[in-house]
């Protein structure tokens, strides 16, 4: 089996610092606006880059908003992940707007960024894992507290489909999942380059004496396996559990995570997983690894994946790498 992860986050986190640096110089600040009730859904991946440069830092019009109430339809918040090299910004400028008009909820961190400092901060998913899965575990612990529901919805994407199932599986919150919906996950790979630069930079900054994150104390918490690297910690014996509906959706020209069917993977008794191929009666489909978060087609999907009681048409349309459609 032959993987293109050597280096993901690298190619991710280079396109997304490339494009910040040459927007950069055609997006000036960008005057405040009042939200709209409902937000205008731009099926690009490159627009949540153009979100970043207009509010460097800042959140997704109808994101983050600790004072959102979850209603019956929609009675859990949704958590998004974004993947190496993105951030609650850059991964989710399509998604984020299709959910919030759908009367969701919606949250998104940045996790795993080496730096506070934008634009470095705006790059998460770069830093040991164990860092990143201790940072999702404190936001998902501020939107249970926040909206007093104590499940989420996970959609997640590329490595932000791993992240959230150590947290489920060793920090707290097995329990706390209901719908979890991967895009481009790939759940039948071993370690990757994300692994190696993490335990690469963890050795360095203990060869430099700087400490670990401070962690809260953690009552809920249990141990992984000690003869289990973080890989295979999220991964054996499965990566699911029970009382969680999983959709997973890949893309067959997805260039990063290779073979797209990596992320394919059933589960066992007791568990309840479907698996997606977007090019599944739409060959129009060209979704790659980015894109894949940012057009008609995966928003229906992953809209009937949270909401299954509620299905709604799935279109079939044209899509572009990156771009979308």
């Amino acid at each position: 089996m032959r993987l293109r992860w050597a280096q993901p986050a690298v190619v991710v986190a280079r396109v997304v610092v490339a494009c910040l640096v040459v927007v950069a110089g055609a997006v000036g600040a960008a005057a405040a606006v009042a939200e709209p009730t409902t937000l205008p859904v731009a099926y690009s991946f490159l627009d949540g880059i153009r979100a970043e440069l207009s509010n460097p830092g800042g959140s997704l019009p109808g994101t983050n908003d600790f004072s959102c109430a979850p209603t019956p339809k929609h009675p859990r918040p949704v958590v998004l992940l974004h993947g190496s090299g993105g951030g609650r910004q850059t991964n989710w400028a399509t998604l984020a707007a299709v959910l919030k008009n759908d009367g969701y909820c919606v949250f998104a961190p940045t996790y795993g960024a080496l730096s506070s400092v934008w634009p470095a901060s705006a790059v998460g998913g770069l830093g040991p894992k164990i860092d990143s899965a201790w940072d999702v575990k404190e936001f998902m612990d501020r939107v249970m507290a926040a909206t007093q529901i104590d499940q989420v919805d996970v959609v997640g994407h590329s490595l932000g489909t791993e992240i959230p199932t150590y947290w489920m599986k060793y920090l707290g919150g097995q329990g706390h999942v209901a719908h979890y919906v991967s895009l481009a996950p790939y759940w039948r790979q071993g370690p990757d380059g994300d692994d190696a630069r993490g335990e690469q930079i963890a050795a360095f900054r203990d060869r430099l004496g700087i400490p670990s994150p401070p962690r809260p104390a953690c009552p809920e918490c249990s141990a992984a396996p000690e003869d289990l690297d973080f890989n295979r910690a999220v991964r054996e014996p499965s990566p699911y559990l029970p009382g969680v509906a999983y959709t997973n959706i890949v893309t067959r020209h997805d260039e990063i995570v290779t073979p797209y069917s990596v992320g394919l993977l059933d589960g066992p008794p007791g568990t309840d997983v479907r698996n997606v191929v977007v090019q599944v009666g739409c060959e129009q489909d060209r979704s790659n690894h980015m894109s894949i978060t940012s057009n008609r087609r995966s928003a229906a999907l992953v809209l009937n994946a949270l909401d299954p009681a509620r299905p709604r048409p799935v279109p079939c349309v044209p899509v572009q790498p990156v771009t979308g459609g």
